[in-house]
């Protein structure tokens, strides 16, 4: 299959409407390929994040339970968090792991690096595999953090997801690319 080339918009104004620890908004005024201008179009930044499917010797996934504003509710996820300035995507993932579940895995496999959502922002996801992980029993929660740690059996992974418990597309992405790839078995 082959592509024509695109051609990138041209930036010809930015201005920073917000700028805050999580969230940098900014406005652009951009020129498109076909020459045409488009003078409101906002780019949002947020700092890049990584996230491991954890799968355990007795065969289950460690998943993470907490409330997240965003839906005014609770959401089931894979344990992850924000890439510390320089850090490796893996490594903040094993962080991650240990940091919000206490386990840790002797193996890891990479499962994809995703742009959560390309139209308007730049963060990326990062996910890893987990794999043969046992708990140490030492976790190290973040002050806004309140995270039950939740095992479910494997075979009880996909059934979460059609149900909706397990709604965070993103997170559902990885977990399918994961089985896809044979580090999770359904």
């Amino acid at each position: 299959m082959t592509y024509r080339p695109l051609v990138p918009w041209q930036v010809l104004e930015r201005k920073t409407l917000v700028a805050r620890r999580w969230l940098t908004v900014h406005e652009e005024r951009v020129r498109l390929a076909n020459g045409s201008e488009m003078g409101d179009f906002h780019v949002i930044e947020s700092p890049s994040w990584a996230g491991a499917l954890c799968v355990t010797e007795s065969d289950e996934v460690v998943l993470v339970r907490q409330y997240r504003h965003g839906i005014r509710g609770e959401s089931l996820e894979l344990p992850a968090g924000v890439l510390d300035a320089g850090e490796d995507p893996m490594a903040a993932a094993r962080r991650e792991l240990c940091e919000e579940t206490g386990y840790l895995a002797p193996r890891w496999e990479t499962i994809a690096s995703f742009a959560t959502e390309p139209a308007r922002q730049t963060v990326r996801a990062h996910f890893f595999c987990a794999l043969g992980a046992t708990p140490t029993g030492t976790r190290a929660l973040d002050e806004s953090e309140d995270i039950d740690v939740v095992r479910v059996p494997r075979r009880e992974l996909f059934g979460l997801i059609e149900s909706g418990r397990i709604s965070h597309g993103v997170h559902v992405g990885a977990i399918l690319l994961a089985a896809k790839r044979g580090f999770l078995t359904i």
